[in-house]
């Protein structure tokens, strides 16, 4: 299997910071703002988001920064019925009236997205839900977009995407398999 790597340290923090800086341009600061990231990679870039947002905002952490386990909601359980079920944070216990941005590593088919906006129905509703994902690399199954993109990595579906964070893997990159 040949692998490339094609995101780095320096490019991930890029952007991660032009991420975290997007989200504040866009909700004008931080108001009603709560960042879910999805487990297990998404909770790491959200995180990492939450600090370069706390760099330039007062910001309460117990307010702003969460994670949404969307493992009863996907729709493969039966073909991988042996997931464990992970934990939910919801900042605040609720999310009504809250501008949502979900986290996540890699954006594919949506699946994964779909879930989550079915997952935020059980705790509110918010008054916008957004999405910011490190890579968008196509291949959409349904109609779901990101607002935040790290980087658009166009792939054929016999590729893999490999993101790698130095909080859950040995280094900090993003490699191409196949």
């Amino acid at each position: 299997m040949v692998s490339r790597t094609v995101l780095g340290t320096s490019d991930i923090d890029r952007a991660v910071t032009r991420i975290a800086h997007e989200i504040l341009e866009s909700n004008h600061g931080t108001s009603n703002l709560v960042l879910l990231g999805i487990p297990t990679r998404g909770v790491i870039l959200a995180n990492r988001i939450f600090e370069v947002i706390s760099k330039n905002e007062t910001v309460d952490i117990e307010q702003c920064l969460g994670q949404l386990d969307i493992t009863m909601y996907r729709d493969d359980l039966n073909q991988q019925p042996t997931r464990s079920v992970g934990h939910t944070h919801i900042p605040g216990g609720s999310l009504d009236g809250k501008i949502v941005v979900l986290v996540d590593d890699v954006l594919f088919s949506g699946r994964t997205i779909r879930a989550a906006l079915d997952a935020i129905n059980d705790f509110g509703r918010p008054k916008a839900v957004r999405l910011a994902v490190l890579i968008d690399r196509g291949h959409r199954e349904l109609p779901i977009r990101a607002d935040f993109v790290g980087k658009n990595l166009p792939t054929s579906r016999d590729e893999r995407i490999r993101v790698h964070l130095t909080e859950s893997d040995a280094d900090n990159e993003v490699v191409i398999e196949g």
